[in-house]
């Protein structure tokens, strides 16, 4: 999948991402700072019917969502970790064999800890609020 959107159609692109997706319960997003991803994941959780106020878990590491059909979604930031001893105190392994949806921004702070099967995703801003998403396989 490789897509160009204005931040407008952000919903639309949501759908059909987590229908390409099936299947996939590990996403790492990749991108600079100000890129999007947190804004890309909440519109994830939006269409996931996530009934928890979604924000970027920055300081916490981990935010676990419940969606309306009581679903779990983990939305880690890895971004503050030093490396992947601190990954793995902060319990990001548990959430990658969990087999719920985990969404990862900053992946490449503990690259061998994310499963074989991860599904990469690499956002980049092309400025006028417009993105690009590629997927990688």
């Amino acid at each position: 999948m490789d897509s160009k959107f204005s931040l407008d159609e952000i919903d639309q692109v949501a759908i059909q991402f987590l229908e390409f997706i099936k299947g996939h319960t590990v996403i790492a997003f990749h991108g600079e700072m100000g890129a999007g991803k947190t804004t890309f994941i909440n519109a994830l959780c939006r269409q996931l019917q996530v009934m928890d106020t979604v924000s970027s878990p920055t300081y916490a590491i981990i935010n676990q969502y419940k969606t309306r059909a009581g679903a779990a979604v983990q939305h880690l930031d890895l971004y503050r970790l030093k490396n992947e001893e601190e990954a793995l105190m902060a319990g990001v392994e548990d959430c990658f064999y969990s087999g719920n949806l985990c969404f990862v921004e900053w992946p490449e702070k503990a690259p061998a800890l994310l499963p074989d099967n991860t599904l990469h995703c690499y956002l980049t801003s092309t400025g006028n609020n417009e993105r690009k998403l590629q997927i990688k396989l």
